[in-house]
């Protein structure tokens, strides 16, 4: 049994900006709904595929949504500013229990100018930081067991897979099987190094294409793997 006599629950995530490299993460305001859905228009409606909203008929829609959403202390959500100053899409914080130590990254909702992109990890990476250096111990990440592209994300992105749970929900009157990853606190050292690495200017050419994986670099840090994914 691990002795945590001396560890102290980490406080809730203030709702301030968080700032990378790249990108920066904006708490959700109504200033930003008008951009956001101008960049999910862009979008044939896949991306929508596996989360539990959208696609919105028009502004008012997903303005709407967003005055429910901007307000919460869990989810936080957070509006993704990428490097030439475009909104690109949203993330949260969800699940937060202090008390346990965990937080969890979801509703992640990337317009196709985000998707496969740097800004786009980094924005993941960047709550993963916050999260491990405010004293979180586990950072976690769900998603849908039949989305595939989520969960080599999450391999990708360093967690490890701990399993499916069976029949966990019901979304858009369809069954969903609930794919669980999640990273610790004495894995973020190396994870942090691996992201870094991956992040620094001199690993993209001149297209901005990667030099190394970080999937290459996250793989040893990576205790269980996903079968779905190799």
């Amino acid at each position: 049994m691990t002795d945590l006599s001396d560890w102290t629950p980490p406080q809730l995530p203030p709702r301030t900006v968080i700032a990378g490299r790249y990108v920066t993460l904006e708490p959700l305001s109504r200033d930003h709904a008008a951009e956001l859905f101008a960049a999910y228009a862009e979008d044939d409606g896949t991306m929508w595929d596996y989360l539990p909203t959208g696609p919105f008929k028009d502004l008012g829609g997903y303005l709407g949504w967003v005055d429910g959403a901007r307000l919460g202390w869990d989810p936080i959500h957070y509006a993704i500013r990428m490097e030439d100053g475009q909104l690109g899409g949203t993330l949260s914080l969800m699940r937060i229990d202090p008390r346990a130590g965990s937080a969890e990254a979801g509703w992640l909702t990337f317009s196709p100018r985000l998707q496969r992109t740097r800004e786009a990890t980094e924005a993941v990476y960047r709550l993963m930081e916050w999260s491990f250096e405010a004293g979180y111990r586990r950072f976690e990440w769900k998603c849908n067991a039949a989305n595939l592209p989520s969960r080599r994300a999450a391999q990708r992105f360093g967690l490890s897979f701990e399993g499916v749970f069976r029949q966990a929900g019901v979304v858009k009157g369809a069954n969903r099987d609930t794919a669980w990853y999640a990273a610790m606190d004495f894995e973020w050292p190396a994870l942090k190094v691996a992201f870094e690495t991956w992040l620094d200017p001199s690993n993209f050419d001149a297209d901005g294409q990667q030099k190394q994986s970080l999937a290459v670099l996250t793989r040893p840090i990576v205790a269980n793997t996903d079968p779905m994914v190799g």
